[in-house]
């Protein structure tokens, strides 16, 4: 195993990263959604096993975040067991996350407890949109609760998204399940879990700004959007009120850290502001510091 995350020898924590497929698999051609994702993104994944991810992030100097998403419309090729196996063998640069869909009850709860007693998981990784639920909908509230008691972060994904984007009917995923205002509900029943919302919130830029303001436990990554198109707002506020609570995420494997990153600093963000999102907000949120 090699050794253990070193904090200050890294430059940048991504906190949104995907693992696409399993390092055992045999058939290594993406599937059509991800083939369409890739479309959308206007990028080629590279590496999409946990293994694969750890080098590259390593040489990057970053270390990563990374989960599956467990739903019926976003076929997985690998198991949250696996991901939790391999980052922990690359525990210098990989942290673990677990997704369990909350549609799977009683049962998921108790893969959950597991997950997080068996496995030592970071974090939940939640897609409404891909799930079919609203975050607020108390069919999730006891995954919710197993997550506060061990006391760690839940992230949801918010806004449109790219799965499905371009495909006939937008391959049946619904946007309405994403607004990031139902995690005000969900912020407000459970102040001791920390909540990520996920993307540029788009078109919800604004209730997603409202609700990390007003919330002190709720936090947003700026995953899967190229910072040259984000809104002068979300910029003010990374700037000024939320500056301690927004994360460097990429949604890596559909946009590359190298991309992202370039763009970022053409971006008007204060010289003391730049590392807090890079790095030391996720490692306080993470408990790394």
């Amino acid at each position: 195993m090699r050794a253990m995350l070193k904090l200050d020898e890294l430059v940048a924590i991504d906190v949104h990263t995907h693992a696409w497929k399993s390092a055992l698999a045999v058939n290594d051609a993406p599937n059509e959604q991800q083939a369409a994702m890739g479309r959308y993104f206007r990028y080629q994944p590279q590496h999409s096993t946990v293994p694969e991810m750890a080098e590259m992030y390593r040489k990057l100097k970053m270390a990563f975040v990374v989960f599956t998403v467990d739903a019926p419309k976003e076929p997985r090729k690998i198991s949250n067991e696996e991901i939790a196996e391999l980052a922990h063998k690359n525990a210098d640069v990989a942290i673990p996350f677990a997704s369990i869909d909350p549609h799977r009850g009683k049962e998921g709860v108790a893969a959950a407890k597991r997950l997080i007693k068996d496995y030592q998981v970071k974090g939940f990784k939640f897609h409404p949109s891909v799930q079919e639920f609203f975050p607020n909908d108390r069919i999730a509230y006891p995954l919710y609760e197993a997550i506060a008691e061990a006391k760690l972060p839940a992230l949801f994904h918010t806004g449109q998204t790219g799965v499905g984007a371009g495909t006939p009917g937008g391959g049946g995923i619904k946007l309405k399940y994403s607004n990031p205002m139902l995690l005000d509900d969900v912020a407000a029943d459970f102040p001791d879990m920390p909540i990520v919302l996920a993307h540029p919130s788009f078109p919800w830029q604004e209730e997603a700004l409202s609700v990390a303001t007003h919330k002190p436990q709720v936090y947003i990554d700026l995953s899967g959007w190229s910072p040259k198109y984000f809104p002068p707002i979300l910029v003010q506020y990374a700037n000024t009120l939320l500056k301690d609570k927004i994360l460097f995420g990429t949604d890596y494997p559909v946009m590359a850290p190298e991309r992202w990153i370039a763009d970022f600093e053409k971006l008007p963000i204060k010289p003391e502001v730049r590392p807090l999102i890079m790095k030391l907000n996720a490692a306080k949120l993470l408990k790394l510091a």
